[in-house]
């Protein structure tokens, strides 16, 4: 019996050890904790849609969120979805002007001109002008030459190629979290600020 505990006790231990070597997960900027899909998943430091740039490089998680980036300078005021096309960033901005979430996105080809809009229309699930099966897609613009854009997350969590795409599209991809936390905000009716 005192064989079967001390080795239960030094697995334990070894797997403290992995999990304190571990690196950083990535992670999505979140609001003291609270993303606004509730679900606190983390995404991080990379290039990927969803990072924030601000890891610290340390391999050690210290159990803080990362701040979110200020909201852009001239992006309205109250309740938003705010696109800052230069820095390819979304922000979550509650009735009180504060973010509760902020992360990366891809773009397709084509982009919205900056300008105030608003959601049209919703649809949990679909396909990508790339074939990737998509999931909680927010329309909020169709352009004169038919361009729709959108948010979207690709199931598998791909990113686009907008050279590879046989049509110019207005699709903005989000990593699948990012994806849920903008579906439970942005209801039919929310507005989208689009920045330069």
């Amino acid at each position: 019996m005192a064989a079967l505990t001390a080795a239960a006790l030094a697995g334990v231990g070894f797997l403290a050890f992995q999990a304190e070597a571990a690196p950083d997960k990535p992670h999505s900027s979140h609001a003291a904790g609270a993303g606004a899909s509730g679900k606190g998943e983390d995404k991080g430091k990379g290039d990927a849609p969803g990072d924030n740039g601000s890891g610290t490089g340390s391999g050690k998680d210290d159990g803080a969120k990362a701040a979110v980036p200020d909201v852009p300078a001239g992006s309205g005021t109250g309740k938003r979805v705010v696109y800052a096309l230069g820095q390819k960033r979304v922000w979550l901005v509650g009735t009180d002007g504060k973010a509760t979430h902020s992360f990366e996105v891809a773009p397709s080809a084509v982009n919205p001109v900056p300008g105030s809009y608003a959601v049209t229309s919703r649809s949990a699930t679909g396909t990508g002008s790339d074939g990737k099966a998509i999931e909680h897609v927010v329309r909020f613009h169709s352009d004169p030459a038919g361009v729709v854009f959108g948010f979207s997350a690709a199931v598998d969590g791909s990113l686009p190629d907008p050279t590879a795409a046989p049509k110019k599209t207005g699709a903005v991809r989000e990593m699948p979290a990012d994806g849920r936390a903008m579906w439970d905000f942005a209801l039919n009716g929310t507005k989208v600020v689009v920045v330069a």
